[in-house]
This record gives C-alpha cells, sequence and structure tokens, in this order.
C-alpha cells in the first residue's frame, strides 16, 4: 500500500480523537474510526481494517481505564473477571473476522443499535443509578458471560463494542451510566488486546496510520472520560442516546444506498 496523503493522515487523526472521546462517555469509538479506514483506505483488506482500529483503540481505551479507575473506582472484583474472559472472547472472534467481507459490517451493527437504542429511549430511568440485579457469585458470572459474548463481537467485528457492553451492564445488570463505563473501559481494553494478539503476528497492521489513530485516539480517550466523570450519568445517557442515534443514520442510510 503506497503512503498516505497528508489530508488522510489528518482526517485519520481527526476521526481517532472524536472516537476516543465518544468510547470513554458512552462506547462505539469504532463505528467512528472503521468507516473513516474505510474512506481513507478503500484498498485495505478488512482484516487491515480492523487490526488498524484495533491500534488506535487500545490507546484510547488505556487512558480512558485509567482515568476512570482514579475517578471512580469500579469494583474490580466485578470487572477483572470479566475483562479476562473478554480477552479470550476476542481472540476467538478476531479468527472470525478475518473471514468476514466487509459488505457484512454495516448491516449486522445496524440491527444491534437499533435494539440498543430503542431500548435505552423507552426506559428514561435506565442507568441512572445502581440497583443491582444479582449480587455476590452469580453477579459476577453474568458479568463474565457478558464480557466473553461482546469480547467475541469485538474481536470479529468491533463496532460499537463500548456501547454494546455499557448497554449490558446498565440493561441487563443494573449499573448506572458512570459506573458501567468504568467497568466497561476495563473490558474493552482487554478486547481490544485480545484481538490484536491474532491480528498483530499476522502482519495486518497499518503501522503508520495506526501510530497516529493512537495518539489522537489516546488523547479522546482522556478528555472524554474526564468529561463523563465530571458531568455524571445523566450526560453520559443524553450523549448515549445521540451517538447511537447518529450512528443508525449514518449506517442505515449506506444500507439503503441513500449515501
Amino acid at each position: 500500500m503506497t503512503d498516505p496523503e497528508l489530508t488522510t493522515v489528518a482526517l485519520m487523526a481527526l476521526a481517532g480523537f472524536v472516537a476516543g472521546w465518544i468510547d470513554a462517555v458512552v462506547g462505539g469509538g469504532g463505528l467512528v474510526q472503521i468507516p473513516a479506514l474505510m474512506l481513507g483506505f478503500p484498498g485495505a483488506t478488512p482484516a487491515q481494517i480492523l487490526a488498524t482500529n484495533k491500534i488506535g483503540s487500545i490507546a484510547g481505551t488505556a487512558a480512558s481505564a485509567v482515568t476512570f479507575w482514579r475517578r471512580v473506582r469500579p469494583d474490580l472484583r466485578t470487572a477483572l473477571p470479566m475483562a479476562v474472559v473478554a480477552y479470550f472472547g476476542a481472540i476467538g472472534g478476531a479468527f472470525i473476522g478475518l473471514n468476514i467481507p466487509k459488505s457484512a459490517f454495516n448491516p449486522i451493527i445496524l440491527v444491534m443499535l437499533i435494539a440498543v437504542g430503542a431500548y435505552t429511549l423507552f426506559k428514561p430511568s435506565l442507568g441512572t443509578s445502581t440497583a443491582l440485579r444479582w449480587d455476590g457469585t452469580r453477579h459476577v458470572v453474568i458479568a463474565m458471560l457478558v464480557g466473553f459474548f461482546i469480547g467475541v463481537y469485538d474481536g470479529a467485528l468491533g463496532p460499537g463494542t463500548g456501547s454494546f457492553m455499557v448497554f449490558a451492564l446498565v440493561g441487563l445488570m443494573g449499573y448506572a451510566f458512570l459506573e458501567a463505563s468504568a467497568k466497561a473501559k476495563i473490558a474493552n481494553f482487554a478486547t481490544n488486546l485480545g484481538a490484536l494478539t491474532v491480528f498483530a503476528p499476522g502482519g495486518h497492521v497499518m503501522w503508520e496510520i495506526g501510530a497516529v489513530m493512537a495518539v489522537a485516539n489516546l488523547i479522546g480517550g482522556y478528555v472524554g472520560a474526564r468529561t463523563a466523570v465530571s458531568r455524571g450519568s445523566g450526560f453520559v445517557r443524553v450523549v448515549f442516546v445521540v451517538v447511537v442515534a447518529a450512528f443508525i443514520i449514518r449506517i442505515g442510510g449506506q444500507v439503503l444506498g441513500i449515501w
């Protein structure tokens, strides 16, 4: 692949920053980065797109995970087991992702986004406060199942992983949005690492552009995490709904051939 033009590099950096901010607040940064990579590098293979997206994403999730840990102090007795199984789920998913055609990306993501967005929109009280549905060992086991299945998805496709993980922690397990975001970032870092365990040795990463996106994503992740912590769960919920709606319009238009 030829060296990218300066304009393309600048656009990738902008996409990385925006993706990092969105990922830190509500998750779903891949829904910015992957379309940007597909637009900027139309000749790249699906594996190259997914792998390069992971390089950017892992930097942002690392920054936001550390920031959330310092300011929210999520319970690691749940977050760490969830992250461990999410890592192995992502490894398995990455092998699936090597065989998924580009044409399958958008329809799958669109259906999942519509379901998540509708459920969140029509339940205004969702995620305003923590009211856990299970405790003890059962709570940890369910969190691990969430981590594993979303880890598989992240390895195979990736876009919206953070949003889906936040949604599962809020809608299924009863966390408030802010606490769910904190736990999701720890698990999301693990899923990115798991996918790269497969993609990087296989030579699928476009390292130069990935490094640019990683720096931009890291800055965006740090800024986004501080914003989420200072504004609270109500702000995170509003951003979640807006971001999901924007992604539905964006991806739905592509699927229907509007743009």
